[in-house]
């Protein structure tokens, strides 16, 4: 099956770099590289457990970084750039797997299809465009994450950034986490709290294949 890109697609990685050499303090939980996500294996194109992101949104982040640092927190990123053949990965499995041993942990009370259709998972996604990252914080002080009242990935009206029926701790970290990226230049979406994309991206209407893999970038 294919997916009908109507924008470039390219596999010049020339304007991406490891986030981690921008944001030295950055702690990293790549889900995609690993069987812990909504599918449950490795998903085509994480070739390592990093985070690569365009040099602007990289830029971005580190001021994000420096802010929380000061108030005691670490950013915590479970997936950045992520190559169109990771998107495939997903949209064949939406439609042709039959495999639900995630259901109970990611998405208990919806369909696989309704993923797509309630927009939880996009068959063209931000994330391919360099300058998208999914992260929560960390508090420095205890080593925990910061309770979001939800986990990542959880496919739900829970995960609605101004969903209300948590705790008011739990509704402020959320609005915490979103008011710093917003400061510093990143759009929220409205139906993952962990979800930003840079509002200045660099390569709006372009999509990279390349891999996760910081050998690439040294090509």
């Amino acid at each position: 099956m294919s997916i009908d890109y109507k924008s470039e697609v390219t596999m010049d990685p020339s304007g991406f770099v490891v986030l981690a050499d921008y944001v030295p303090g950055i702690i990293q939980e790549i889900r995609y590289h690993s069987t812990y996500n909504f599918i449950g294996d490795r998903i085509d194109g994480y070739e390592e457990p990093i985070a690569l992101l365009t040099i602007e949104a990289a830029r971005a982040l580190k001021s994000v970084s420096n802010e929380m640092n000061v108030q005691g927190y670490r950013l915590k990123v479970f997936d950045a750039y992520r190559p169109v053949c990771a998107v495939k990965n997903f949209v064949l499995w939406g439609i042709e797997d039959q495999d639900l041993r995630m259901k109970p942990f990611f998405y208990p009370d919806l369909e696989k299809q309704e993923l797509f259709n309630k927009g939880y998972i996009a068959k063209q996604s931000s994330h391919s465009r360099g300058s998208t990252v999914d992260l929560t914080l960390l508090n420095m002080t205890t080593g925990r994450e910061v309770d979001m009242g939800g986990p990542f990935d959880f496919f739900s009206e829970l995960s609605h950034p101004d969903y209300r029926d948590i705790t008011e701790e739990q509704y402020n970290n959320r609005m915490m986490l979103q008011q710093v990226m917003v400061r510093n230049g990143f759009e929220p979406i409205d139906c993952e709290w962990w979800h930003f994309t840079l509002k200045k991206e660099p390569y709006p209407e372009t999509y990279f294949e390349f891999p996760v893999s910081s050998e690439y970038l040294k090509r």
